[in-house]
Formats: C-alpha cells, sequence, structure tokens
C-alpha cells in the first residue's frame, strides 16, 4: 500500500479513450516550484528541506494530494515584465518552446509561488531579492492576483520590482495523461527559498502545508500516508541524492526535460494497461469491463 493518488473516474475514461470514444483535452501550460531550504546544520540529516501542500479535498483536480506551489499560465503572464537574469530567449532554448510561451512559463512559476506560499522570487534590481512580503499591502496585492484583479507584469512594474529568473532551475516536465479532464503540460523548477523570506499557509487550494526532507515524504508515501500524483513522488525521489539545496541546483543543468507522458494501451486479453515511460512504478491494469447488468449500464474496470 502506497499513497499513489490514482482517481476513480480514470478506469472508465481510460477504455473510453481506448476504444476511441473520449475527446482528448488538449494540456494547459503550468509551472510548479519546489522551495528548498536547508537545516539547521546545512541540510536536515544530510538532505535539503522541500516545502509542500495538501490540497483540500474538495479540489476538483488531485483533491486530497500533496503538491508544490504552482498553476498554469494565465494569457497575462505574456506580457513584458522586467527581468534579471537569464531573457526569454534562454529559456525558450532551455524549455523547447517559443520565446513568448516561454516568458509566460517562468512568469507563472514566480506568480504561482508567490500566490501559493507568500515567496516571491523578485528584487528592485539584479542581484537582489526583496526580504519580506508578510505586510498588509503584500497580502492585498498576493490576493488580487489570485483573484485575476491584477496582473504579475502590473504588480511587478508598480512596486519596481524585476523578476529573477535566475532563482529558478529547470528540473522536470511532465503532461497530465490523455484521459484526464484537466490537462496540464507542467514544467517543474527548484528555488532555494530567498534569505528574510518565510512560507506563508495562505494558498486557498490547500489545507496543510509543511518542510520536509524529501526522504521523509518519499517514506510518508510509501506507507500510504501522505497522496500524492506520480509527477510529485518523482521529484522527490530525485532529490535523495543531494545533501544541500545548492547540490540540488548546481545539478540542475544536466536534467533531461523531455516530457512524461502516461500511456493507455489495450492487451491481448482487452485489459488497459497504465504506463509512465522510464516509471514502471507506476504501471496500473485496468481490468476489462464485467457484463452489463440486465437493468442498467456496465459498471467500470477495476485499476490496481
Amino acid at each position: 500500500m502506497d499513497g499513489s493518488a490514482f482517481p476513480p473516474a480514470w478506469p472508465e475514461r481510460i477504455r473510453a479513450l481506448a476504444r476511441g470514444e473520449l475527446a482528448v483535452v488538449p494540456p494547459k501550460p503550468a509551472a510548479t516550484v519546489l522551495l528548498l531550504r536547508d537545516g539547521a546544520d546545512g541540510g536536515d540529516g544530510g538532505e535539503p528541506m522541500v516545502h509542500m501542500l495538501r490540497r483540500r479535498t474538495s479540489m476538483a483536480f488531485a483533491g486530497g494530494a500533496y503538491a508544490y506551489p504552482g498553476g498554469g499560465v494565465d494569457p497575462r503572464d505574456e506580457r513584458e515584465v522586467r527581468w534579471a537574469g537569464p531573457g526569454a530567449a534562454h529559456w525558450a532554448a532551455v524549455l523547447g518552446v517559443p520565446e513568448v510561451s516561454a516568458q509566460a512559463v517562468v512568469c507563472a512559476a514566480v506568480r504561482e509561488t508567490f500566490e501559493e506560499s507568500g515567496v516571491l522570487l523578485a528584487g528592485p534590481e539584479d542581484g537582489t531579492v526583496v526580504e519580506d512580503t508578510t505586510g498588509d499591502d503584500w497580502e492585498r496585492d498576493r490576493q488580487a492576483l489570485v483573484a485575476r484583479e491584477l496582473g504579475f507584469a502590473d504588480f511587478l512594474a508598480r512596486r519596481g520590482l524585476a523578476l529573477r529568473s535566475d532563482l529558478l532551475a529547470p528540473w522536470a516536465r511532465w503532461i497530465t495523461p490523455e484521459f484526464e479532464e484537466r490537462r496540464y503540460d507542467t514544467w517543474f523548477f527548484l528555488a532555494r527559498l530567498p534569505e528574510g523570506q518565510r512560507t506563508r499557509d495562505v494558498s486557498g487550494e490547500a489545507d496543510r502545508t509543511v518542510w520536509l526532507p524529501p526522504s521523509e515524504g518519499v517514506e510518508g508515501y510509501g506507507r500510504g500516508e501522505m497522496v500524492m500524483l506520480p509527477p510529485t513522488i518523482t521529484m522527490l525521489r530525485d532529490l535523495l541524492p543531494y545533501s544541500s539545496a545548492d547540490a540540488a541546483l548546481a545539478a540542475a543543468s544536466g536534467r533531461d526535460l523531455t516530457p512524461v507522458l502516461a500511456r493507455a494501451e489495450l492487451d491481448a486479453s482487452g485489459d488497459v494497461v497504465l504506463t509512465w515511460p522510464g516509471h514502471e512504478e507506476f504501471t496500473r491494469v485496468v481490468r476489462g469491463l464485467p457484463a452489463p447488468p440486465s437493468d442498467g449500464p456496465a459498471s467500470g474496470g477495476e485499476c490496481r
């Protein structure tokens, strides 16, 4: 028993996809940030600490699962902003998308981190970062961003801030399976918690936030105590070899950003086999649909 988060609607949707009866929803670009910090001794038992939040069970996507701050790109994230660090051309080459899309993804990463944790990766000039974002005026702006009453570019310009793109390190890219109702093409980034800032439990999408060493999260998942989607637990496991936040950040330049996309295929017995290429542990088999009862429709398949 582990903490795999496989929604109950998946079996029938997978079979509908295999039968060619499901309209595939295009994935929405999104960004997620793993905030890291070191413990009192440079790490916690030789590990960096990572910030996680538990999504409310009422959430339509991954309710009850642990995740990292992040979310979908807002069309206004494409607006020009003041940058400190590598520009859109650099990020376009790294992410493999057009410049305007790369800028939007990077802006979304910084904006969503601020919206969901209160941490802002921005400063008044190159090499600087704001030290405190806990005042009432900051909170009003954060709430306005969440409500989409304020664009991120306008927020930065009004405060005379530059987005610190150099504080982000690309880590992975996962695309929500084609049988999901809500799909995201998500880039995962690492970032160190800026000096003087602290995370706050401000996300309206979460009922709990924690800082924990990756090994603790992995163990909690293994015991079934922490529910996570495949990319979430994979990100934690990928952090296990590193003894500090700086060590993990330094390793980001060598990461493979080839997107991971789940596949669902029918086998010879008519069962659906669900796989994540390169991540065999998440393989699931959806048993064939039982014969329909005489007075009602067929029930859903079994996923194991």
